[in-house]
């Protein structure tokens, strides 16, 4: 389910090529505070992805809730 989630979630992100510098800057606007930066293209998206993880597992481990995405939800539930 988790990588499912990701794999939904990497659908709406959003690229751009920084004219600054030339690095390109990633964000997934449903996934608040989800964003990178980086060199290349490629590596902005593995780094997002990276980022994307660790903040599902940072909001899990938070008890905060995860935004659905296409219709996927990811809900811990407690067990007694």
């Amino acid at each position: 389910m988790l990588l499912e989630y990701i794999n939904h979630a990497m659908k709406h992100a959003r690229y751009e090529a920084l004219p600054d510098d030339g690095s390109w800057y990633g964000e997934i606007p449903p996934c608040q505070g989800v964003f990178a930066n980086a060199h290349t293209e490629t590596e902005c998206r593995k780094q997002l992805a990276e980022v994307l993880e660790e903040w599902i597992l940072f909001r899990i481990h938070r008890h905060l809730p995860v935004p659905k995405i296409d219709g996927l939800a990811i809900e811990i539930r407690e067990v007694v």
